[in-house]
């Protein structure tokens, strides 16, 4: 282990940015715990598709909001998703999930009853680890506004939507680059524009380009911006010194 956190790493960005891969490697590197809220909202949606309602009724889809069980895995080892019990890690990562988490997404008690969970799990985890790494869409600006390290990754269109097609590809899952523009590019703007917790970066948020960078290049600028933080201690402080 490189360090321990302390604290609260709040790690947003849109699809295709690596951000879910960053976060799980940072948090192993960091002895820290995990949290894909990404991941609980792919949940829910699958939860609506397999009820048969319509992703944009937002009156069914806030009536079920509240009888789905979400559970997720705050272990960046092996993390999980499931469904009222059931492990839905592979299905909530299909194509017609994808197309219908957006709006699923935007309906505010969606939002309420998960962001209330995201919280939970967080102090949860901050009790019994000490520090944990959250990614998703409005985690610095609206689940853990008071985090103290911020972090909104970007990477050009292109650049994401090649990461997006190779990450299907590599999944079995059909994709070509075109493809997955299209997708990551109507994901941004309705994920951008809709009126409850829009994804933005917080005001304080540190924004980070990884077009041209590795994954490890990525964790290692990561690593660093926290220590500068204070908020490792352990080995990767004492190496600092």
């Amino acid at each position: 282990m490189a360090g321990a956190l302390r604290g609260v790493v709040a790690l947003d960005g849109p699809s295709g940015t690596g951000k879910t891969t960053v976060a799980r490697k940072l948090a192993a590197k960091l002895g820290a715990g995990y949290l894909d809220t990404g991941a609980m909202y792919r949940v829910v949606t699958l939860a609506v598709l397999r009820a048969g309602i319509d992703p944009t009724d937002s009156a069914a889809v806030a009536a079920l909001a509240g009888d789905v069980r979400v559970g997720v895995g705050t272990d960046p080892e092996h993390p999980r998703a499931q469904l009222n019990g059931e492990d839905v890690g592979e299905e909530i990562r299909t194509e017609r999930v994808n197309v219908a988490v957006s709006p699923v997404s935007a309906v505010p008690e969606v939002r309420r009853v998960l962001v209330a969970g995201q919280r939970e799990i967080i102090e949860s985890v901050l009790g019994s680890v000490g520090g944990i790494v959250v990614d998703g869409r409005d985690i610095g600006t609206v689940v853990a506004p008071g985090a103290p390290l911020k972090v909104f990754l970007t990477a050009s269109a292109e650049v994401r939507a090649a990461r997006r097609s190779a990450q299907d590809s590599a999944a079995g899952r059909d994709s070509t680059p075109e493809h997955a523009r299209a997708s990551v590019e109507r994901r941004d703007q309705l994920d951008s524009t809709r009126a409850v917790s829009p994804m933005r970066a917080a005001e304080d948020a540190v924004v980070f380009d990884t077009s041209e960078l590795s994954i490890e290049q990525v964790i290692t600028a990561l690593s660093e911006l926290a220590s500068r933080r204070g908020l490792l201690g352990g080995e990767f402080a004492e190496a600092r010194r």
